[in-house]
């Protein structure tokens, strides 16, 4: 990741829309929102941003600067026919998310820890995301038949033994993310967490990008990841409850089988939702996952907020929605 990197800028001025190349805010038709969402993620002591062309990570580094780097989203994936079919283009999405996700925080480790930077190549890629994808499926998805195996005996119904298996599924995940959370490190990236979904909620409100702004924004977004793993553990239960009780290896192998699946309809759902939160009805539906955000995401101070808008303002000025650049 060694091209298009810059130093940001000293990180005691506040920043604003009008900061990168004094460049003017421009409105951005209702459409062209519609059509495409900016997001990103929380990385070490920065923020990733996703735009249409272009992603940007910005980092702020032990000196006190913000330091970018930007690379273009071209080719593979991003040109597939697939990203507009429904359901497969979940896949695709996840898929990126886990990559880009993977990349970043490497590259974000090296700056924020003032590292010789360390280039990760493709192989070293797959084996991180295999390792990290056995982990998750291991934890939340084969831990919990394993444990309701224990009670089997005790079990006279499919139907229970599954329900009990989706409980266990979700005090795993509620207590994994709260465990985390404790750790000092992985706080800051959950307060970086907060500083991107305010970032995005003021620019999805047409509000200037500053940190006065900013900061008066949610920790909590309708399409947060967050959501994403609530959705698949929830609907993994209204799935999993009808499948009878084979034996476990066939349990097993059904899991990890229908998890596309489940991802591609979760991904679906989020989608819709985030498109119609103005809904009464939307805004019950995803009241659960903005409520789960509070352990995934913590209040950012004026630094991080600097830093997520350094990042978006990047990828909208690549696009150009800033006027001046990309």
């Amino acid at each position: 990741m060694g091209k298009d990197v810059r130093e940001y800028r000293c990180p005691f001025e506040p920043l604003s829309v009008q900061s990168v190349g004094d460049a003017e805010w421009l409105l951005v038709q209702e459409q062209e929102l519609a059509d495409f969402h900016y997001g990103g993620q929380a990385v070490l002591e920065g923020v990733m941003m996703r735009g249409q062309k272009r992603m940007t990570v910005a980092v702020r580094d032990p000196s006190g600067r913000i330091v970018l780097h930007s690379e273009p989203l071209t080719g593979g994936i991003y040109d597939s026919v697939w990203r507009k079919v429904p359901f497969v283009r979940g896949l695709l999405v996840l898929w990126d998310a886990l990559v880009l996700g993977t990349r970043t925080l490497m590259y974000s480790a090296n700056v924020a820890l003032s590292e010789d930077e360390v280039e990760l190549t493709t192989p070293a890629i797959l084996v991180t995301l295999v390792l990290s994808l056995i982990f998750g499926v291991g934890l939340f998805f084969v831990l919990p038949l394993v444990l309701v195996g224990f009670l089997d005996r005790f079990i006279t119904s499919g139907f229970v033994s599954n329900l009990l298996e989706g409980l266990i599924r979700l005090l795993l995940l509620l207590l994994y993310l709260s465990l985390i959370g404790l750790v000092p490190d992985i706080s800051r990236v959950f307060a970086y967490h907060g500083a991107e979904h305010k970032t995005i909620g003021a620019f999805e409100s047409g509000a200037p990008l500053d940190t006065k702004g900013v900061s008066t924004y949610s920790t909590a977004h309708a399409r947060c990841g967050t959501g994403f793993l609530l959705i698949v553990v929830l609907l993994s239960v209204l799935i999993f409850v009808f499948l009878g009780r084979p034996p476990m290896v066939w349990r097993i192998i059904s899991r990890v089988l229908l998890i596309p699946v489940i991802a591609g309809i979760s991904y679906e759902f989020i989608r819709f939702t985030a498109n119609h939160r103005s809904n009464p009805l939307v805004k019950a539906f995803i009241l659960p996952s903005m409520m789960l955000q509070t352990l995934t995401t913590r209040e950012p101070d004026e630094s991080m907020l600097e830093v997520a808008i350094a990042a978006l303002n990047a990828v909208l000025a690549a696009d150009g929605v800033l006027e001046g650049e990309g």
